[in-house]
């Protein structure tokens, strides 16, 4: 097995260490080349290019600007932002997310004043790079960033409607659909058909068949549709507006702002908040698209957090570019060059010069667009090269094609911002905010931009964001029961002064000398609450009563008697998470107090474990039940480390053989069973009976290994309804096909891919896994035992590993620890390429419904690592996830 051992140590770069250019007595380096244009930055420049040019006269004369300012806002976004943004990848121009602030701006300014409005915009945004505080803009609620752009879609909708129909539309979204009726009933027949024909071409266009319609896919649906439609009208002789370009020396620059101070000022700020906040979110949604080209074809197409608010705008763009598998191969990946993360306060400081120099030549205001960015990832770039290659073709167009430009109807480019703002209301983030209770936020903020302004809307917004988070805190519900003789007071929620008056009614409910069970479910509670339930508690305890603690307050010390369950064992400290730690009690631990009292350990210090409520995140409030899975994850991580650590200062290093009296498995069953029903059952009941009533929606399939190490619940911090698990030994995914393959797998895949639609696969290896182990020590002419014809699912990760053609997957930060290890994390690598073999997991990466993931766990570091770009498993740290 010498060929399977790793020779070739990996040794980690660290960035901040200075390169040394020259090493003494050797011969000088070659010179650097200063400018390379690779041939993806080439092409995707294109792409680009034939989806920026529409749209941009499209949101110019969807704002009332001259349709010049489009293209000047479209160039100076590909070369200035492009040149000086922090995202390499992010393409800037004329946003449609601006089309509602800006119309309202020329029509209260004029376009002039407009310009300096857009150069003073720019100016704070520098201000604000300085001072760099672009992450704080990713902590606006992500309900008010998909209200707020539900809203702007909603607008330009309605107002394009106007010019589908043959008319001119308002100036509000109200006066819009007051005149809507007489509009139809003076439609413009031509107009309408124009329309009509870009909406269909549009719509159908990414959806061909076969395999010349993926060819024909490559053609943007943008640039197709409003082609299609110019020909149509060009050919028949439809009399319909069209673009008029005026010669650029009669072209508008910026002038001195003209109007109230305030007005001007609040402009300012409006067109800062909006550029600046779609821009950050949208390097975010980028940095995400780059990441999932090391192992998916297609976009990533992430659940929670920041990405989740721009991915969908990302998501949204495949009907307008058309392209659907632009990106390389995942067997060209390694070679592909590193695309660095963005650097947010540089963005800042790129999109701030942008909106300089676009407003001084008199151009739209610029912000990071999510349909030419994701088409620029998708398109395979690899440098800011494709960005700026993409102005420079902007600025010939703009030169050399005004006689082709001014063929193009004005309904076509009406139909195609339409189609935008109707993409811009998205179902899945209603979905999203619906979920987390935040549907109110995002209404309130929808209809304030509709209705008032941008800024008004973000403002109210915020406004309910605030309110609902304090109602959360605040809300807390107390209730008292008897059962057998027990009283309990369940507290649902956080713990405050506020709730203090209904805390004290409930619990002097409790006769004197009964036994009283509390049961705190919250992550908080204040200095006010604590002392209420500790003078509570010395009360009841003199006067002859028993207190018992439980729920999320692991903090609390009770040195009180407690009265053990029927069903319990009155020598047992169990909770619901022993069954993880194999339920073995460590009796001799157990000191009695004289009075059959149980003596609590001074590390956990609570009478009943907190863990499987908040490890399952399921609770009254399953909006805070993210961060519960967390900080609960930790906790009891850091219960069973100490625990450990007090087995082998004992002389305890394994209980299993030292244990005299072990208990039978039947018994061990039922005491981990009526746990349940005792403690979690009743947490749990609401979130199960309603995924019991709607069925299952997993978002992710995870298949791992069957090592009881490994808990998956645990590492990723999920509850129920959340992943669809499979588990095998060694984590195999056999290849299709009658001869090698393996129906069990192969009908979970194709269940979790074609029925329950799940938009992320992980394949899922850990350290010190036997099934390796058995593949290196296999020997030959050894029995065919079951055992041995599964593991020649993994002989391909063996062949992979031992082939010095192949790069190496490897840890980040540290070479294999010993061959096992190396091949772990091969065998996760081998096992990618087996689902991609899988016809159901093939057509959703095509039609990018789906990404997969390579995820390797060390058990004794209780760490998580993920495969990136180049086979490098990373760490999963803290600071990875999105603000």
């Amino acid at each position: 097995m010498s060929a399977c051992v790793p020779t070739r140590p990996t040794e980690p770069t660290d960035p901040a260490t200075p390169e040394r250019l020259h090493q003494p007595h050797s011969p000088p380096p070659a010179p650097r080349r200063r400018f390379h244009l690779a041939g993806a930055d080439v092409s995707a420049s294109i792409a680009v290019f034939l989806i920026a040019l529409p749209l941009s006269l499209g949101i110019a004369l969807a704002t009332g600007a001259p349709l010049q300012a489009g293209l000047v806002a479209a160039a100076v976004g590909g070369l200035v932002a492009g040149r000086l943004g922090g995202s390499a990848l992010q393409v800037s121009g004329p946003a449609a997310g601006l089309t509602v602030v800006t119309a309202d701006l020329i029509h209260r300014y004029g376009w002039r004043t407009t310009c300096a409005i857009t150069v003073l915009a720019g100016l704070a945004q520098l201000g604000l790079g300085c001072l760099r505080v672009a992450r704080t803009a990713l902590a606006v609620s992500p309900a008010i960033v998909h209200g707020m752009l539900a809203g702007i879609g909603v607008t330009i909708a309605v107002a394009q409607l106007h010019i589908v129909l043959g008319g001119t539309p308002q100036s509000s979204v109200l006066a819009n659909l007051l005149a809507l009726p007489a509009q139809v009933a003076a439609v413009r027949p031509a107009a309408l058909v124009v329309s009509t024909l870009t909406l269909t071409l549009l719509l159908l266009w990414p959806r061909l068949p076969g395999r010349a319609g993926r060819l024909l896919r490559k053609v943007p649906a943008a640039l197709v549709a409003v082609s299609g439609a110019t020909a149509v009208a060009a050919l028949t002789g439809l009399n319909l507006p069209r673009v008029a370009l005026p010669s650029w020396s009669s072209h508008a620059l910026a002038g001195l702002p003209e109007g109230p101070a305030l007005g001007l000022v609040a402009a300012v700020l409006t067109i800062t908040l909006v550029c600046s906040v779609q821009s950050l979110l949208g390097a975010v949604a980028v940095d995400k698209l780059v990441a999932s080209r090391a192992t998916s074809p297609d976009e990533a197409q992430p659940a929670d957090g920041t990405g989740s608010r721009s991915t969908a705008a990302a998501k949204a763009s495949s009907a307008v570019t058309g392209s659907t598998s632009a990106a390389p191969s995942p067997a060209t990946a390694p070679s592909t060059p590193r695309v660095a993360r963005s650097d947010l306060d540089r963005e800042l400081l790129g999109q701030g010069a942008a909106n300089i120099v676009s407003g001084a030549l008199g151009g739209l205001p610029i912000a990071g667009v999510a349909v030419r960015s994701s088409a620029n990832v998708r398109a395979g770039a690899v440098s800011r090269n494709s960005t700026m290659l993409h102005g420079v073709l902007v600025v010939v167009a703009a030169l050399l094609m005004v006689p082709i430009l001014e063929l193009i109807p004005l309904a076509a480019l009406a139909a195609l911002v339409m189609a935008v703002g109707i993409q811009m209301v998205s179902l899945h983030h209603i979905r999203t905010v619906t979920r987390h209770r935040e549907v109110l936020v995002y209404a309130v903020t929808t209809l304030g931009v509709v209705f008032l302004n941008v800024l008004q809307g973000v403002a109210l917004g915020i406004a309910v964001a605030v309110a609902t988070a304090l109602h959360r805190l605040a809300h807390t519900r107390i209730t008292h029961d008897e059962k057998e003789g027990v009283h309990h007071v369940r507290v649902r929620g956080q713990l405050t002064f506020l709730a203090v008056p209904r805390l004290s009614r409930a619990l002097h409910l409790v006769p004197h000398g009964a036994p009283a069970v509390v049961e705190l479910d919250g992550s908080f509670m204040d200095h006010a609450a604590y002392e209420t339930l500790q003078d509570w508690q010395k009360t009841h305890t003199a006067h002859g009563g028993t207190v018992e603690f439980g729920g999320r307050r692991p903090g609390l010390r009770i040195a009180e008697p407690v009265i053990p369950h029927a069903d319990e064992d009155a020598d047992c400290r169990c909770g619901p998470w022993t069954p993880w730690r194999n339920h073995q009690c460590d009796l001799t631990s157990l000191t009695p107090t004289g009075t059959g009292d149980v003596d609590r350990r001074p590390d956990t210090g609570t009478a009943t474990s907190t863990g499987t409520e908040t490890a399952t995140g399921i609770g009254t409030d399953p909006a805070a039940a993210e961060s519960t899975r967390l900080d609960s994850a930790d906790a009891q991580t850091a219960d069973v480390a100490h625990e450990d650590t007090d087995e082998r200062r004992n002389g305890h290093p394994d209980r299993k053989e030292t244990d005299p009296h072990p208990q039978p498995t039947t018994h061990q069953l039922v005491r981990g069973i009526s746990a349940f029903q005792r403690n979690t059952a009743p947490l749990v009941r609401d979130e199960l009976e309603r995924l019991a009533r709607e069925g299952q929606r997993p978002s992710q399939l995870f298949l791992t290994c069957a090592d009881s190490r490994l808990v998956t619940s645990m590492i990723t911090s999920s509850g129920p309804g959340d992943l669809f698990v499979v588990r095998n030994v060694g984590n195999l995914v056999p290849l299709p096909g009658e001869d090698s393959g393996d129906d069990s797998v192969a009908a979970a895949i194709e269940y979790a891919v074609d029925v329950l639609e799940v938009r992320s696969i992980t394949v899922c290896g850990h350290s010190g896994c036997g099934a390796m182990q058995a593949l290196l020590n296999a020997e030959p002419g050894e029995a065919h035992t079951p055992l041995r014809r599964w593991l020649r699912h993994g002989l391909p990760s063996l062949e992979r590993m031992a082939d010095d053609g192949r790069p190496w997957a490897r840890l980040a930060g540290r070479a294999a620890a010993d061959a096992v290890e190396q091949l772990c994390l091969t065998n996760v690598v081998q096992q990618l390429d087996h689902l991609r073999a899988h016809a159901s997991v093939d057509r959703a990466l095509r039609a990018g419904a789906l990404e997969l993931h390579g995820m390797y766990f060390h058990v004794g570091e209780a760490q998580a690592y993920l495969l990136t770009e180049g086979r490098v498993f990373d760490h999963v740290r803290p600071v990875d996830v999105p603000a």
